[in-house]
């Protein structure tokens, strides 16, 4: 996969590819990174990006002259590439997002800025826009490489046991379960019983009955959109009963 990012800050953008799985993927040549600097595609002496909108209003808009300049460059040697605009005002990336993001010989992300990209530049290109939540940040480069971040750890080989990558949170609708590792007391804590009995059927009922309390508890909203099934509600009427016990 191919995925280059426009930025006018490069510099926060290069360090984060360099370290952890995404390097690691860079390494194994399951992924390239291009970064490209908007400002390289400026025409005048100042490399200005930006200008006040029309109409009037606070902030700036991002030019649509070295937007464009910087995306076909990007767009010569990429075949039906997907380009993303990371803004507040797209729909939300999710897990299914990122999935789907994998599968794709390339992308590109345009990170946006300051009060917004000029309309023109999405009237020119198929450009998707895309938000990680309901806030705003100051620019686009941490929204794109989240996204970077979520969809290249599922690109089969990125990461060494991909059943790691199976049992996130969201990946089947829920969120994640409990994890521990050695040592089996720390502090007084000790390790569950049921994940040192070597019973896996055991170990994968209370993973999911814990999945299932977790996403009770913190995104209820999750349990309305998967298929659960007999045993599943069994577990949260169990789950609603223990918590109406504890008050």
């Amino acid at each position: 996969m191919k995925i280059k990012i426009l930025t006018v800050f490069p510099q926060m953008v290069e360090p984060f590819l360099r370290e952890s799985m995404l390097q690691k993927a860079v390494e194994k040549e399951l992924v390239e990174f291009e970064v490209i600097d908007i400002r390289d595609f400026s025409t005048d002496k100042h490399k200005t990006v930006d200008d006040t909108p029309f109409g009037g209003g606070g902030g700036m808009v991002l030019k649509p002259e070295p937007i464009v300049s910087a995306l076909e460059d990007a767009l010569a040697e990429l075949k039906k590439p997907r380009i993303i605009l990371t803004s507040a005002s797209g729909r939300t990336f999710c897990q299914e997002s990122a999935q789907k993001f994998s599968q794709e010989k390339s992308l590109v992300f345009i990170c946006g800025h300051y009060a917004g990209v000029d309309e023109r530049v999405k009237e020119l290109f198929q450009v998707e826009e895309i938000s990680i939540g309901d806030f705003v940040l100051t620019g686009g480069e941490i929204p794109a490489l989240a996204m970077i971040d979520a969809t290249v750890r599922l690109i089969p080989g990125v990461l060494g046991n991909f059943d790691s990558a199976e049992n996130d949170s969201f990946q089947k609708g829920l969120l994640g379960y409990p994890h521990y590792t050695k040592p089996q007391e720390f502090r007084g804590k000790k390790v569950p019983e049921v994940l040192i009995s070597g019973n896996h059927k055991e170990i994968a009922k209370w993973r999911r009955q814990k999945a299932l309390e977790i996403t009770y508890l913190n995104r209820r909203d999750l349990l309305e959109r998967i298929r659960l099934t007999k045993e599943d509600h069994k577990l949260v009427d169990e789950i609603k009963k223990t918590i109406a016990r504890k008050g």
